[in-house]
């Protein structure tokens, strides 16, 4: 996917101030709408045009942008990191997947998927929702905690330009969140119009990358390496949790790595409770001794093992 510089589509500096890119998008739009247009690729531009204005006169989703496109230039290579866009915090309920599939593919990749899930729009004086992604530990899944978040909002200054603050808040995290969960903060959105109650913040969690376990809903993935003889004659080995507790673990006699084993109810805590799902890794001892050397040695001409036989004989077949 290629990076797209909606600056440069709207010919305007990335110091211009929201009325200037209004002025630059009228002006374009007077010489690319397909009703008036006689340029031959009208439309195709238009529609860049249009794309490029629904990001940068959004001062939420222009600072996002900015952060994130530091260092690119039009037509490079580009992926966005996952959870790019945590941290910040946006009004409203973004876009729909339908519209912004009605721009392009970088379009769609940033804020398609933005979260706003359960925002609701104002009515009747109630303030609007807001919404932001934050990211936890998994450990915090297990025990339930107090986190201090600091979000970024995104606003507009007297000049018209974009500027970001900072707000903090104490949050608490039930034990047993999963990822994709929603905590919401009633009274944290924006605020109401007259006696109108203010809206709620809806925080979307997602976790931080942890060196050893992945989480998909409730359950809980880790590499378990395990010795050679382990693996091979069976054994009982632990297996530290995210909470601290230390778990005793069977591993069946003549386990291959990639083998799976599911110890049920022991991964996020929830009702039902996730599984912990344990890929066995055998890890060789290294040759890195005469001795080492010499236990390879003698086990390639006592055992006789060839682990390639079944694929010659699939190859043969």
């Amino acid at each position: 996917m290629e990076f797209k510089d909606y600056y440069q589509t709207l010919g305007v500096s990335r110091e211009a101030t929201a009325e200037e890119i209004k002025k630059a998008y009228r002006k374009l739009a007077r010489k690319y709408h397909p009703d008036v247009s006689k340029e031959p690729d009208a439309e195709r531009r238009m529609k860049e045009v249009n794309e490029a204005y629904a990001v940068l006169s959004d001062p939420e989703k222009r600072a996002a942008y900015d952060q994130l496109g530091r260092g690119y230039r039009p037509g490079e290579e580009f992926r966005p990191p996952p959870d790019w866009d945590a941290g910040f915090e946006f009004s409203g309920a973004g876009f729909s997947d339908a519209e912004a599939a009605e721009f392009s593919d970088f379009f769609a990749e940033l804020f398609g998927r933005m979260g706003g899930r359960g925002a609701r729009r104002g009515s009747r004086g109630r303030g609007e929702d807001h919404h932001a992604k934050v990211l936890l530990d998994i450990e915090d899944a297990y025990r339930g905690a107090t986190r201090q978040i600091q979000l970024r909002v995104p606003a507009v200054d007297a000049r018209g330009r974009v500027t970001v603050t900072t707000r903090t808040l104490n949050v608490r995290i039930p034990k047993g969140v999963h990822a994709g969960q929603i905590i919401r903060l009633a009274g944290q959105g924006s605020p109401g119009l007259g006696e109108g109650p203010p809206g709620d913040l809806l925080l979307e969690v997602q976790f931080q990358p942890h060196p050893h376990f992945r989480a998909e809903g409730r359950d809980l993935h880790l590499a378990l390496a395990v010795a050679p003889w382990e693996a091979a004659l069976g054994a009982v080995v632990p297996v530290a949790l995210p909470d601290g507790r230390s778990l005793k673990v069977r591993i069946p006699p003549g386990a291959q790595s990639g083998r799976q084993l599911r110890v049920r109810e022991h991964g996020i805590p929830g009702s039902p409770p996730g599984d912990l799902l344990l890929t066995v890794q055998v890890v060789l001892p290294p040759a890195d001794t005469p001795k080492a050397k010499a236990i390879y040695e003698n086990m390639a001409r006592e055992l006789a093992f060839d682990p390639r036989a079944e694929q010659k004989t699939e190859d043969h077949a």
